[in-house]
């Protein structure tokens, strides 16, 4: 499918009032119905619009013109653009730049952002911040030659990201991070064996609870006597 004009129906408003073509010829080049190119030339289409020259525009030359009105089955052609316009290619997105002044500010930074959220990982700090893996990795390990001096602070606060892109690379570094906490796993219920099984508890208070037999309570009666017997014979001995 050709490229249509840049105003579709300003042109064909154009073609119509200043060419011979046909209303196929002009409905094709201006990718509109053959009805609506019929209607713009009853003046019940585009009224108020007013007509784009496509020769001054570049668009169409004299020549295609002249040669699609001298043949009705001929197609207009869009000319060819006198300026090229240079390809753009998608640029690969780099390190988040760091205003000078700010730079110093980077490792208090990057020490903020690994005490507070140890799940980034380092190309997350790198696009926050502007920095490089190697200084990450030092900060990690106390190796840094400025370590002794450094102070976690927020890059949001320093300038160095905005919270929108701090909040996203957290949120995108807690869906990454494998669930390692188990689930909470609630009540089960018990087998039936366990639960139809007779009871086997003995209770501790079952002894207590038994009646003595008469024997039981003669030999305790006896016992009791002789001991009173013994006390009484040892006061008179003392005596």
């Amino acid at each position: 499918m050709s490229q249509a004009p840049l105003m579709p129906k300003a042109t064909a408003v154009w073609l119509v009032e200043n060419t011979s073509l046909t209303f196929e010829q002009i409905a094709e080049f201006c990718h509109l119905h053959p009805l609506e190119v019929k209607g713009i030339a009853d003046g019940e289409v585009a009224q108020g619009i007013k007509g784009a020259d496509p020769i001054t525009g570049g668009q169409l030359t004299r020549e295609e013109i002249d040669r699609a009105a001298a043949d009705p089955s001929y197609r207009l052609k869009m000319a060819p653009p006198k300026v090229k316009l240079p390809e753009i290619k998608p640029t690969r997105r780099g390190p988040r730049y760091t205003p000078v002044s700010r730079r110093h500010d980077r490792p208090n930074a990057i020490l903020w952002l690994i005490r507070n959220h140890p799940e980034l990982k380092d190309a997350q700090i790198i696009r926050l911040v502007g920095t490089t893996k190697s200084t990450i990795q030092q900060i990690r390990e106390r190796t840094h030659w400025n370590s002794a001096s450094l102070q976690p602070m927020d890059p949001v606060t320093l300038g160095l990201c905005s919270q929108i892109d701090l909040d996203f690379e957290v949120q995108r570094a807690a869906k990454d991070r494998p669930a390692t906490e188990p689930a909470e796993s609630g009540q089960t219920l018990l087998p039936a064996e366990v639960t139809t099984a007779p009871e086997t508890r003995t209770d501790p208070f079952a002894d207590m609870s038994r009646k003595t037999s008469p024997e039981e309570e003669k030999i305790d009666v006896d016992s009791v006597f002789a001991k009173l017997k013994q006390l009484k014979r040892t006061e008179d001995e003392d005596a």
